[in-house]
This record gives C-alpha cells, structure tokens and sequence, in this order.
C-alpha cells in the first residue's frame, strides 16, 4: 500500500459466461459482446475500444485475474473494488469474489460494492423489463450482513485506517438504509468485525449527508452528476437523444467543485461512453479524453486528498462503458502509465512481468488449478465418449453395408450357377442333335447289312459288288 491516499479502481467481473445472462441475450454472452458491436455515432467518436494487451479475456481464468493484478500494482492501483450482486441470496457473477475469498488470489487488496438494484434489459436499472429485481427484507438484511462478514474477514479485504470498506451504490433504494446498515453493524459485532466503514455513493440525484443514511462517508461515482454541473456539447450529427460531454470541460468543473460539509472521496475517470450497451439516442459521452488529461486530473486529485483518504477510479475494465484502464490497441498503456505518474509511482519498463510460476503460488490456487485439471478430464472423457458413440455408428452402419454386399452376391453367385448348369444342358443337347444326324446319314438300304468297314452285304449272305462309304452307287 502507498503512503498517500489509498487509490481504488472499479471492477466489473461481467467478462465471463452465467446461466442468467446466456439465458437473457443469448448462450456464451458476456460484456464483450457488447463491445465488439460498438459503432462511431459522429465523425471522430472513437469507438469501438478494443483491448490489446489482455485480449478477450475470461474471468474464469486464474492467470487472466493475476496478470491484472500485477498490472494494477506496478502502475500504483492499490485495491481493486468488485462489483458484488445481491438478490436475496442470489449472487451472479460470483466467482472472482469468491475466488479471492476462498482461494487468496489474485493477491491485491480488495474491497466490495453492492450494487443494489434491478438488473433490467437495458442496462439502466429501469423497471420495466426487470430481470432480477432488487427486493429488501429484514431476514434478507441478516443473510446478506453475514455474507458481507465473511468477506470483509479475508485477509486481503481493504482496510482504510484499520477500517474495512463497503461500498453501496443506491443506498437511497434501500427502505431504511439507516435500520439496514444497523442490522448490519450488530451482525458483524457479534462476529468481531468492528468499526466498519459504509460509503454512500453519489447517485441518482442524491448527493446528500452520508449521514442520513447511517453511512461514514460519500463518493462521487462519476458520470452521476455530471448533468448538473457540466454543459454538454451541440453535435448536429448525433441524435439528440445522446447526451455529449467535453472530456476536458468535465475535468475542469471536477477539479473546481467545492467539497461539501462532510467527507467526501473524490472519483476520477479515464473516460466515458456507454453507447456499446446504450445505443444510439440513449448514451452518454465523455468526448476527447487523452491520457494527459486523465493525468492531470488524477494528479490534482491525489495531491489534495489526505493520506487516511480514498481516490477512486472508475473504471479498471468497464470497456462497454469506455472506462478502461486496461490497454487498448488506440492508445496502449498509455492511462496505466499515466495513472502511474499520477500518484508518484515509477513507471515500470514493462508492464507485462513473467507469469508466476505455479510452485510459488499459494496452496489453495494450486488446488484450483487441480479443478481445472479435472474439469478438462471430464470434458476429455466426454468427448471419447461421444467418440466412441461415432464410432460404434460407423462400424454398425459398415457392417450392415458388408451385410448387404454380401447378400446380394450370394444372389448373384447363385444365378451364375443357374445359368451354367442351363448352358451345360443346352450344350448336351446339341451333342446329342448333332451324333443322331450323323447315324442317320449312314443308314443302308433295307435288306442290307452293314459292316464295320461301311461294306453293305447281303443278309442272305450273298457275296455284293463293293460299294465306297457315301457314294451312292446304282
């Protein structure tokens, strides 16, 4: 952890397939699909953001979650805060919060933002076309308070000032954020966790004392409240629906705002443009962020924040949104190297360090990686399976093909033997024409003999003249 302030970023684990969403938008959907379908709305929109040094990557890979991590570090990221997913005990996109749980890894602090409300097909919270619904409860408020304890018991949970740190996004959407938030204290009381810090996000028109609530302290969650501060842009050839900020005149109205009567963390963001999930006529834009204009205004925000504070960044990963720290192939690393500068952390020669090698990882990653082994042995054995199924129908399908062949030779063998034992016949037949014409042809005159030399001779036994076979003599 550096010196200064404590420097989050917003993580979004939506970069994973789940039941839910394959059975919303379509089987294997994850945000990615959102923004590879990104499309320029005006000349020099900047769209789609494709990323370069991690590619499309699934969260449900191990090496994907520590090679972020390594990155976040070097470039002075000191926590990753997850976006965790509450409803009544239903948790999607669970398994990087878990993981971090259960297993240590990847190993950078973290810490958790529930972002309580209605999930909705349009990706605005809205309640029509609700997909899950945000409900509250007190016996739902006692179930989710010791899940939260569990995970603010890791070691590798933030801590602010020795204080762990919770974030809500829509604490107003709660019925009675106050009795809900002291449900929560006595759970994790009686489960030594004391002195928790709840931060109120600034959202939805509410910007009001934390203290209302029964939370410590606030935070901007940028773009919230821009509208209310910023002028946004005339583009005549965008649908005016779409609501088009100036990068550098929001930066210049955020590092001029005034701070309120309470503690407030300030929130910094590389950008912002969540057409690939809005569309055209809906979104919102921050136009014509440059690496050095983050910068500056990270810098200025980081300097004037106490050590004990916190900076927030928005986002690590948020690409549908065009807020990504993350490489992209427009500008590299170039926000990484600037979010660096910003806070005073030397910029590394490279960011991309050597994988760590599986024998210096901890136990539990190595028994994951041993699911993971076994995973690809089921899926193997599957796949003989199936195999082995193709096999056997083509053997079977080849042996009745034999069959077959077989048969209708059998046939044909059998007429050939038909057939020459007829031509055999009809061949003795005409031998037997042919001796009988011939016997004929010798045949003497009544009365006469015939000797064995062709002598006719009288059957008196009277001596005859000589007569020459065939010759018909008088």
């Amino acid at each position: 952890m550096s010196s200064g302030p404590t420097t989050i970023a917003f993580y979004l684990p939506q970069f994973q397939p789940i039941a839910e969403n394959s059975g919303w938008y379509g089987t294997g959907f994850t945000e990615w699909h959102n923004v590879v379908q990104a499309r320029p709305l005006f000349q020099g929109h900047y769209q789609p953001h494709l990323p370069r040094d991690f590619g499309f990557y699934d969260l449900r890979v191990p090496e994907v979650r520590e090679a972020q991590a390594r990155a976040a570090r070097a470039h002075g990221i000191d926590a990753f805060c997850y976006y965790h997913y509450w409803f009544e005990g239903q948790r999607p996109l669970s398994r990087v919060i878990d993981d971090v749980i259960e297993h240590g890894t990847p190993d950078i602090p973290f810490c958790l933002a529930w972002a309580n409300e209605n999930w909705s097909r349009s990706w605005d919270a809205a309640e029509y076309e609700v997909l899950l619904p945000q409900r509250y409860s007190a016996e739902d408020d006692e179930a989710h308070a010791l899940f939260l304890l569990r995970a603010m018991s890791s070691p590798l949970y933030l801590r602010v000032d020795g204080r762990p740190v919770l974030f809500i996004y829509r604490v107003q959407h709660l019925p009675d954020p106050a009795r809900t938030i002291g449900r929560w204290r006595e759970v994790w009381r009686a489960g030594g966790l004391e002195d928790v810090h709840v931060v109120k996000f600034d959202t939805r028109g509410d910007y009001g004392d934390p203290a209302l609530y029964g939370a410590d302290s606030s935070a901007q969650f940028i773009p919230h409240g821009t509208v209310e501060l910023v002028p946004p842009l005339s583009v005549p050839e965008t649908d005016p629906g779409n609501i088009v900020y100036d990068y550098e005149e929001v930066v210049r109205h955020y590092v001029a705002q005034s701070s309120p009567a309470w503690r407030r963390h300030e929130c910094v963001v590389p950008g912002w443009d969540n057409s690939p999930r809005r569309g055209d006529g809906l979104s919102l834009l921050f136009h014509g962020s440059t690496p050095e204009l983050y910068e500056e205004w990270l810098a200025t925000v980081y300097q004037r924040t106490p050590a004990d504070g916190m900076v927030m960044i928005n986002a690590w990963n948020e690409w549908a949104e065009g807020a990504h720290l993350e490489p992209d192939l427009r500008h590299g690393d170039a926000y990484l190297k600037a979010t660096a500068r910003a806070v005073g952390k030397t910029v590394p020669d490279a960011s991309d360090a050597p994988p760590t090698p599986l024998a210096s990882v901890p136990f539990a990653l190595r028994d994951r990686f041993a699911e993971l082994y076994l995973d690809s042995l089921e899926t193997q054995t599957i796949l003989q399976r199936r195999l082995s199924r193709l096999e056997a129908t083509f053997e079977r399908q080849v042996a009745m093909a034999r069959h077959d062949a077989e048969a209708v030779a059998g046939e044909l063998r059998a007429h050939a033997t038909t057939l020459l034992r007829e031509n055999e016949r009809f061949r003795r037949q005409l031998g037997m024409t042919g001796r009988g014409e011939v016997a004929a042809g010798n045949r003497a005159p009544a009365g006469m003999g015939v000797t064995a030399a062709g002598t006719a001779v009288s059957r008196a036994g009277g001596a005859a003249a000589h007569v020459p076979p065939g010759d018909g003599g008088h």
